[in-house]
């Protein structure tokens, strides 16, 4: 195929979460055409998964300016800046207006999962030619019915929320999660535990493993659960010898949700709420009593002593976080760092060793770019297993993008970013900051479980969303 007549292809958007939709928007106002495949049936339906749990980031960080501009021209009505979302709001009230303008409306696909990108009868050894070629998206709908889609270029915002981390060590599963999973023994992050999923935790042994901001909302839900349901006991198993980066900068925070999640969580730790184990190595996990408890098998300090871990629970949570699926990328040429799974010259901006959400540098088109020039990965899925990603980087990520494949330079290196300082942040969770002087330690007295985002688990937030660390 002629580089002509590829130029005269759409540029395909995987997934419709937040930063997807922006990238639309910013590819229209381009004047280039989008074409938006999204696997779930409607519009942010990553998002949708967790619609229970409130973002961290007020409504002014949540929205994209194209998507601002592409809805006010709709008579859109924007909502208080200032407020903060839940994500089942950020759905109803910003991502289902905006894929149903008249502008994006046609360009958006449902149903549809994208299951391969490749060069256009290439595979990744075949160099003669490579750059002149269009890409083949290869799809599967709802039926299972396999279509090949043709495009310019292509902008990877799938997210991470289907590639969960596995509880055990090495970055392997333990010995033994796959049955436990099968008993449904094991949840994933973020559960209802207020609401839809109450009766899954309430009056039972929990085990949450993890050490990101999505381990934190779980074990304060359950926290507050224990206060009116006897014999709802919680237990936190972290990885590291100290949860110190988890309860970060608290007040310092220029996100009073996020940082006032660390300080509730080092409270109810403190309290005895919440028991913790620190340096927790999960080596196996077995079913007990015909599938209806779960032992968890390994080493754990605790008190300050170190030892072996056997403790019995009803329910284990994975709150370790997401990792990228890259098998579907598999015969691409990818510039990726070998640690963060990153592209590597974004890798060394979003070391979470360095960098904090508020804290990682302004980056674009030149960062995202790969061998295979017009491919990238966008949104949460571009950070790999970092977890500093926040909304505002992946829009501006999609906007250098679309300048840069308008053949606008100048617009593409011209990247800024007005993030928040934060104490620290590891993840894109943190607990909702309500002032309401009655509320619980999980903020607001009634309504949809009150805890906080950062992110698009685009969740694609993620807002992908719930994106943590593989590592905690």
């Amino acid at each position: 195929m002629s580089a002509t007549t590829s130029q005269a292809l759409p540029v395909v958007v995987v997934g419709a979460g937040p930063v997807g939709l922006a990238a639309a928007a910013h590819l229209l106002e381009r004047g280039l055409e989008p074409l938006v495949l999204e696997a779930g049936d409607g519009p942010g339906a990553a998002v949708g998964r967790w619609g229970h749990v409130r973002l961290f980031s007020p409504w002014r960080y949540d929205v994209d300016a194209a998507a601002r501009r592409l809805l006010g021209a709709a008579g859109w009505a924007e909502p208080d800046p200032d407020a903060l979302p839940t994500g089942a709001e950020l759905v109803r009230d910003y991502l289902a207006p905006l894929a149903a303008t008249p502008a994006l409306a046609p360009r958006v696909r449902y149903g549809i999962r994208v299951v391969a990108v490749a060069r256009d009868g290439a595979d990744r050894t075949r160099s003669l030619g490579r750059d002149r070629l269009a890409y083949r998206v290869r799809t599967v709908d709802a039926a299972g019915e396999v279509t090949d889609v043709l495009a310019r270029a292509v902008v990877d915002a799938s997210g991470t929320w289907g590639q969960r981390n596995p509880v055990g060590t090495s970055g392997l599963p333990a010995v033994g999660e796959d049955a436990v999973a099968a008993a449904g023994l094991l949840s994933g992050p973020l559960p209802d535990v207020l609401g839809a999923d109450r009766a899954r935790f309430a009056g039972r042994r929990t085990v949450v493993v993890g050490m990101g901001h999505s381990a934190a909302n779980t074990l304060l839900a359950l926290a507050e659960l224990a206060e009116t349901e006897p014999g709802t006991r919680v237990t936190w198993a972290i990885r590291g010898g100290s949860p110190r980066r988890l309860y970060g900068g608290g007040a310092a925070d220029e996100l009073p949700a996020r940082g006032l999640l660390g300080t509730r969580l080092r409270d109810a730790v403190a309290a005895g709420r919440v028991a913790l184990l620190t340096r927790a190595s999960v080596e196996r996990l077995e079913v007990l009593d015909g599938g209806a408890a779960v032992r968890v098998l390994g080493s754990a300090r605790r008190d300050g002593v170190d030892g072996p871990l056997d403790l019995p629970a009803d329910v284990v949570v994975d709150a370790t976080g997401f990792r990228p699926d890259l098998a579907m990328l598999r015969e691409l040429r990818l510039d990726l760092d070998p640690v963060v799974e990153a592209p590597r010259a974004l890798a060394p901006l979003i070391d979470p060793n360095l960098h904090s959400c508020g804290t990682v540098p302004p980056h674009g088109e030149r960062e995202l770019a790969h061998p295979d020039a017009g491919f990238y990965l966008a949104g949460v899925k571009s950070y790999g297993r970092a977890p500093t990603f926040l909304l505002a980087t992946g829009y501006e990520q999609v906007r250098s993008v679309a300048a840069a494949l308008a053949g606008d330079r100048a617009a593409a290196d011209a990247v800024e970013l007005d993030l928040p300082e934060t104490g620290v942040c590891s993840t894109d969770l943190a607990a909702a900051a309500d002032g309401d002087a009655g509320a619980s330690c999980c903020a607001v007295p009634a309504g949809p479980q009150p805890v906080a985002l950062g992110v698009g688990a685009g969740v694609g937030f993620a807002t992908g969303v719930a994106h943590g660390r593989s590592g905690d």
